[in-house]
């Protein structure tokens, strides 16, 4: 094989194709892009526009509420504290809080603070105060022998009559 034997292969490229060079090109006038208007133009053609029907991105209904005033917790699972007692990065003698695992780098953000949930094993005896927590999670601290403090009380149901 020579330099000037090497050739692409056929049919892997094909030629330009001139538009707009008269009827006889086959591709004159318009140049293949249509009739007149906005599709004819470049860079204009609005995606998802019905002729004036309404999108149907617009005629979907809205599902679902997301409350402004809701609060964002962290959920620990108490699985997840037991192994940082037991590595040693959280001391079980001392109430455990939002700071304490945050230092212990069980949480990583403060957010409205945390929730506590009854997965995994939890055998050491310790005093909580955080903000919220699962009923389960309450019963295996109160039988651990530890202590719970929850922070922020749920609203009390309106007396409406």
């Amino acid at each position: 094989m020579k330099l000037n034997e090497v050739r692409d292969n056929p049919g892997s490229s094909k030629p330009r194709i001139r538009v707009g060079r008269g009827i006889g090109s086959g591709k004159g006038k318009q140049a293949g892009r249509g009739g007149k208007g906005q599709t004819a133009r470049s860079g204009v053609r609005i995606k998802g526009f019905e002729g004036g029907q309404m999108p149907l991105h617009r005629r979907q209904p809205k599902r679902g509420f997301n409350p402004p005033s809701r609060l964002i917790y962290n959920e620990v699972n108490l699985g997840r504290i037991q192994r940082a007692i037991d590595a040693g990065k959280l001391d079980a003698a001392e109430p455990i809080t939002v700071e304490s695992l945050m230092k212990a780098g069980v949480v990583t953000r403060r957010r409205d603070g945390v929730k506590v949930l009854g997965v995994g094993e939890w055998t050491a005896r310790a005093s909580f105060e955080v903000e919220a927590a699962s009923k389960s999670a309450a019963a295996a601290i109160e039988k651990a022998g530890g202590s719970l403090k929850t922070l922020r009380q749920e609203a009390a149901p309106s007396a409406a009559s």
